[in-house]
């Protein structure tokens, strides 16, 4: 199914749940979110139909976000029943790692295909800065358990900032070893954070792509690495925007993801279904579309109608609109 602006819409971003076992100050404050009511949040059966019905206008690939999924009961079983739709290609998930040491077996067995990690530093006091309570260590056994349970490939995100600029490389170095493919995302600064701890999440903080390539290239050079090349057909598996490279002889690939500095708009593929079971056209508008009342009052036509609502309403770009009224823990990463 096309969009008014000619593009295949064929993936759909699904949050499980506005909670999390984090408090990253880019995504929530302290406190944590007034959090979701058990009714206002789509039951386990809802989603799975929401899914069933995306499958009519052609969603082939289901990734599932937060909050954190993995808090999330009976994520096991809503991976099984969505990998089990015929339509259904991919069924990936973006998590933080934490539980993945005791989940990512049954994960896999139940059929994800791979998993995103979310990690913005190697430093262990800059992680339990930004994430105000979480241990890096934790977050590395993730890493571990991801490889060790067969998921391919496994990619970690990193939210790039210019304070940050001095781990880029070491970032990247993760991908020489082993078939770890890490990606560098432009910072969108959506909520109203700005400092925290000596890190700028503000609009000075931001770095473009191509200066983190730069960065990480001269520091590469200086410790005879050798530059990034482009990775050609070596490229991980995905139907995100990344351009991604490699160093000479690596198990793994280096990805940029630009979403500020080089719009994708023009090959945007997917919608987004919150937690509470609103359907957004665009991560950056706040125009959204109720398919919750219609998975629990409407008929299946009255639900396709909702999905194709929101599908007609994609915008041809964000025209570098940033801040939405929701937070990012809120819309699903």
């Amino acid at each position: 199914m096309k969009d008014g602006h000619g593009r295949v819409i064929d993936y759909l971003r699904i949050s499980l749940t506005d909670r999390c076992n984090f408090r990253c100050v880019y995504c929530m404050p302290e406190e944590g979110v007034q959090q979701l009511s058990h009714f206002d949040i789509l039951r386990i059966e809802e989603v799975e139909q929401a899914v069933r019905v995306a499958t009519t206008i052609g969603i082939k690939s289901v990734r599932l976000t937060g909050g954190e999924p993995t808090v999330r009961k009976g994520l096991v079983d809503l991976v099984r029943n969505i990998a089990a739709m015929p339509e259904i290609e991919n069924v990936s998930m973006t998590t933080n790692g934490v539980l993945l040491p005791r989940m990512a077996a049954d994960l896999k067995a139940a059929g994800l295909s791979r998993v995103n990690l979310s990690l913005d530093t190697l430093d262990a006091e800059k992680f339990h800065k930004i994430t105000r309570c979480g241990s890096l260590d934790d977050a590395l056994c993730g890493i571990d358990a991801a490889l060790e349970s067969g998921f391919n490939p496994v990619k970690i995100n990193a939210v790039a900032l210019r304070s940050l600029a001095d781990g880029f490389l070491d970032f990247a170095k993760l991908s020489i070893d082993r078939p770890l493919h890490v990606r560098f995302i432009e910072h969108m600064p959506i909520g109203d954070v700005s400092e925290v701890d000596g890190i700028s999440w503000g609009k000075d903080g931001v770095i473009s792509c191509e200066e983190v390539f730069n960065i990480i290239n001269e520091g590469a050079r200086a410790q005879g690495l050798g530059e990034l090349v482009p990775a050609g057909e070596d490229k991980p598996i995905g139907w995100g925007p990344a351009e991604y490279y490699h160093f000479p002889g690596a198990a793994g690939t280096v990805g940029f993801i630009s979403p500020l500095s080089r719009h994708f708009c023009s090959k945007c593929n997917r919608l987004r279904l919150t937690a509470d079971g609103k359907l957004r056209p665009c991560l950056f508008s706040d125009v959204e579309y109720d398919l919750r009342t219609a998975l629990r009052e409407g008929t299946e036509e009255d639900q396709r109608a909702v999905f194709l609502q929101a599908l007609g309403a994609k915008p041809d770009e964000h025209h570098d609109k940033v801040g939405t009224e929701r937070g990012m823990s809120q819309i699903g990463g």
